[in-house]
């Protein structure tokens, strides 16, 4: 009669096939398509892009004159409202002379609220344009960036030293993200760099060039 094989011989047998499964798996070539891609992160300093990017600078600076200008119009606006009051002190209420300068101050007041509510919400518009303006021109460059230099990921970050001063700002410094990078992840000075150069006039639009960016 054939004997059953023991509990303890059946599990020799299979852990010695699973060693062989294992070893076999170990030394057949991986697929070609198997390769795991390499990743290549960078960082960009997105505040600091929109700081020192100079058209970025001049689009505020017009947006400036334009809300100086403004403020202009609201101060003689306001100038005519109160030279309305004080002419209204030399009449007695209820007058004819009283109730016409009332009329008066009251569509000069209307004026004003409608002026100063259009202009604020316009400056805001405009305002908005500009950053998405600028926001859309760091990423595309960005873009061609990590095309060029074969980036998988390029991630926000603050590259400006801790604020040992404020102790504010040295809790928000200590909680950044990004706890150490590689000075060559950094490239913030290098698409600032094409940005501005791009934007001068008549200035050749070259391929941003890498390089260890320095503070």
């Amino acid at each position: 009669m054939k004997k059953l094989l023991t509990p303890v011989t059946v599990l020799a047998i299979v852990g010695c096939f699973s060693c062989f499964i294992e070893t076999a798996s170990a030394q057949a070539p991986a697929p070609a398509n198997a390769k795991a891609a390499e990743h290549k992160v960078g960082l960009i300093d997105m505040a600091h892009v929109f700081k020192h990017y100079e058209k970025f600078t001049a689009l505020r600076e017009e947006l400036k004159t334009e809300i100086q200008q403004s403020d202009g119009k609201a101060k003689s606006m306001a100038e005519k409202i109160q030279a309305i009051q004080k002419e209204m002190q030399d009449f007695k209420q209820g007058s004819p002379e009283y109730l016409a300068r009332e009329k008066q101050l009251a569509q000069a007041a209307s004026d004003f609220e409608a002026f100063r509510k259009v202009a604020q919400r316009d400056f805001l518009r405009k305002e908005s344009r500009i950053y998405h303006t600028i926001y859309m021109e760091v990423t595309e460059t960005v873009k061609k960036y990590a095309k060029i230099y074969n980036y998988t990921l390029i991630m926000r970050f603050n590259r400006e030293d801790l604020d040992t001063d404020d102790p504010k700002k040295l809790i928000q410094g200590m909680n950044r993200q990004v706890v150490f990078h590689r000075a060559d992840d950094d490239i913030t000075l290098s698409v600032l760099d094409y940005l501005n150069r791009s934007y001068k006039p008549k200035a050749s639009a070259t391929r941003p060039t890498p390089g260890t960016p320095k503070r």
